[in-house]
């Protein structure tokens, strides 16, 4: 396979032009998947495939199985409940106190097809509950398609890049935003897509005061929820607990994924934590989109009825029996997870060891955890440039200009599907590219 490496850069472009790839800067990550696999097809080469965050994991089988079970008993007939079965809202509350250290109602723990709907509907109700406020911020580096669903929904949005604005500084910089008086909603994950970074409790504790005092409500975006492997989180009721903007603010709505965390990416469920005083809020000026003023009663009676009705009867009872091991100890959801993390230190190694660099690499002081993502450059290079000479080298990856960085010298490497005896092949390749570009 190194025979056929570095594929011709002419080849590469006229792929590109085939599939419409004007940028590689700005481009999708399906289009980097296109490319990469007409180039495997041409060169018979296999490519070390870093640019789509998929689960490189099995999913547990205890979901399949729960799933398996409830579609038996003959559950795909009968329409789900908006609010989300019983069982799991009752497991998703008891998973943010034994996991978060935080109360959130049954009531408000909804599920969702997936999170990426969940952000969605909070959209859809908390960017209209005064006419003032229209706009979301967005802590960037982030994922993408959070900003296209706005651009669905025809609202607005602002995002700048914490790079600069770490610890005390993220305060001043949020406020140039908050005194205009158009913010709605904040949003950021943490754990970081892309960069990995992990919001510090200062951080955390500054939106959450900020929140209040100009009455935004915080989307955070637990997508990656106890892979921050620096500490283990994955003991139920036991510190230490994760960062959450819930200690510092009612104003909230966690989002919570299964596919990752899980690697239950396929079938499409995931959650929405509403904090208590958020979901009772009254805001008179939801009545010109919704039947009800009430928070989180317009997400279930309007937003989420209107768009799905609910999500699939037998998804949630895979998450309901999953949560429900986790959160009595019988299933580390953690200890799977660290993989991961093993891939990240590898793969982090021959970066570095081949000329490349750190983008982020640091929470304020600390070294940044080992884990699904981490972000490279390469001396001299913008990251189209890079991206461009990597896929000759049959490694692909996405520049970080598409997520909202200004780091725009910077690409994103995803581990999960480049598994441990592949670390090797990462090598060569790598080796192979910084003899060709001393």
């Amino acid at each position: 396979m190194m025979d056929s490496l570095p594929i011709n850069q002419e080849v590469v472009l006229q792929v590109r032009e085939e599939l419409g790839i004007k940028t590689l800067a700005q481009a999708s990550i399906r289009q980097i998947v296109q490319l990469a696999d007409r180039l495997q097809k041409m060169y018979q080469v296999d490519f070390i495939r870093t640019e789509m965050g998929v689960p490189g994991l099995a999913a547990p089988q205890i979901g399949t199985d729960a799933e398996i079970t409830a579609l038996r008993s003959g559950v795909a007939s009968v329409y789900p409940p908006i609010q989300g079965i019983e069982p799991l809202k009752q497991e998703l509350s008891r998973f943010a106190r034994l996991f978060l250290d935080i109360d959130v109602a049954p009531t408000g723990c909804i599920p969702t097809v997936g999170a990426m709907q969940s952000s969605m509907l909070v959209f859809l109700v908390a960017n209209r509950r005064d006419k003032n406020k229209d706009t979301t911020l967005f802590i960037d580096p982030g994922f993408p398609v959070q900003k296209r669903q706005l651009g669905v929904l025809g609202m607005k949005y602002e995002s700048f890049d914490i790079y600069d604005y770490r610890g005390d500084k993220l305060r001043a910089k949020l406020e140039s935003y908050l005194e205009k008086g158009h913010i709605s909603t904040f949003l950021y994950s943490t754990p970081n897509n892309p960069a990995w970074i992990s919001f510090t409790e200062k951080e955390l504790s500054i939106i959450g005061e900020l929140a209040n005092k100009y009455d935004v409500v915080v989307l955070e975006d637990l997508a990656y929820f106890g892979m921050d492997f620096r500490q283990d989180y994955g003991q139920p009721g036991r510190a230490p607990y994760p960062a959450t903007v819930a200690r510092y603010t009612d104003n909230y709505v966690l989002l919570f994924s299964s596919s990752k965390v899980f690697s239950y990416a396929g079938q499409r469920i995931g959650a929405m934590l509403i904090s208590d005083g958020l979901y009772n809020r009254q805001f008179a000026d939801l009545n010109r989109n919704f039947s009800i003023d009430k928070f989180g009663p317009a997400i279930l009676q309007d937003a989420i009825y209107t768009s799905s009705a609910g999500t699939a009867h037998s998804s949630q009872a895979a998450l309901a029996a999953i949560l429900k091991a986790v959160n009595e100890g019988a299933y580390d959801f953690v200890a799977p997870l660290k993989e991961y993390g093993q891939r990240a230190a590898i793969m982090k190694k021959h970066f570095l060891d081949n000329g490349f660099y750190l983008v982020y690499d640091k929470d304020e002081d600390l070294e940044l955890a080992d884990g699904f993502y981490f972000t490279i450059a390469y001396p001299g290079m913008t990251g189209e440039k890079l991206l461009g000479e990597l896929i000759r080298y049959g490694i692909s990856a996405i520049t970080l200009d598409t997520t909202g960085s200004t780091r725009t010298e910077g690409l994103r490497i995803c581990v999960s599907h480049t598994s441990l005896d592949r670390m090797e092949e990462v090598a060569k390749r790598l080796q192979l590219f910084g003899s060709e570009h001393k």
